[in-house]
């Protein structure tokens, strides 16, 4: 089967920072200390697993860390959470993205300068729940059926979870704008490395058969990929990794397309891609007869 890979897939500079700054710590650390992680570094099993194998300890709450070192994830913290850590005297290492962290900072400058903070992203996504922990007053959008929501007659602050799509902010702010309200600011924290995979993936789908998006089923990024490529190309499927592939849909189609999550390795997308290639359907026929 002849496959084509998208040109912009896979890790993105946070997650990549993230999952050294794991590797560097749990090389230096050995046997000394135990490392945890407060929740899964970044939304991909496979990963999560290999460091698991290495030592790290993925923790849902601070209540289960009595000591050694914490590494916070790419997708941040709430503050609070923080002031927990240091309060049990435990080693912080942060691996927050550079991105994520914009966006906190301008969450609280907002609600500095008199605005009602809305996040237009998804209200459990740890992303969002770490920028909610920095403000006081805040109001979580991910649909339009949200916006009852919304302050009425108040100054609105706006800012949006990084791995959504243009399409959607643009169209979220649209909504919002028919909405009552005496002054709306908008802030642009989409991550330009998401908006250019998106992109990328879009692009790809509509020139193949059948397209593949390769990343954990609880990434938000990951998610957002195989919708926008659904939209497109009908024969989308959303995938954690080669296991999970059933040939059978397969069968028929010529070319495929590959993308990947920014939090999806190489290493499984290169798998991936081999094995399709591998793949021949007269030979898959005769296997099965």
């Amino acid at each position: 089967m002849k496959v084509r890979v998208a040109e912009k897939c896979g890790f993105c500079p946070g997650v990549r920072n993230a999952i050294s700054t794991a590797e560097r710590i749990l090389a230096a650390t050995g046997d000394q200390e135990q490392v945890h992680c407060l929740g899964p570094i970044i939304h991909n099993e496979d990963v999560v697993e290999r460091l698991r194998e290495k030592g790290l300890r993925t923790v849902a709450s601070v209540d289960e860390i009595e000591s050694g070192t914490v590494l916070i994830r790419s997708h941040g913290v709430a503050p609070r959470e923080l002031d927990r850590l240091r309060e049990k005297g435990l080693h912080i290492v942060d691996a927050t993205c550079v991105l994520v962290k914009r966006v906190q900072q301008i969450a609280k400058q907002l609600e500095e300068e008199g605005y009602e903070v809305v996040i237009i992203g998804e209200e459990n996504h740890p992303e969002v729940q770490g920028v909610m922990g920095c403000v006081h007053d805040v109001v979580v959008v991910a649909e339009e059926t949200d916006l009852d929501r919304l302050p009425s007659d108040k100054r609105l602050g706006i800012v949006c979870q990084t791995t959504q799509s243009p399409e959607h902010f643009g169209r979220m702010l649209g909504a919002i704008g028919r909405g009552s309200f005496r002054e709306m600011k908008v802030i642009n924290t989409l991550c330009k490395e998401a908006v250019k995979r998106q992109e990328s993936a879009i692009a790809l789908c509509k020139e193949v058969d059948i397209m593949f998006v390769l990343g954990g089923l609880h990434s938000a990024n990951t998610r957002r990929l195989a919708e926008l490529c659904k939209n497109h190309n009908n024969a989308t499927f959303h995938l954690q990794n080669w296991v999970e592939l059933d040939k059978n849909v397969l069968f028929g189609k010529q070319v495929a397309g590959v993308t990947a999550g920014a939090s999806t390795p190489n290493w499984v997308i290169d798998e991936f891609v081999k094995h399709l290639e591998r793949f021949d359907e007269r030979r898959e026929c005769r296997l099965e007869n």
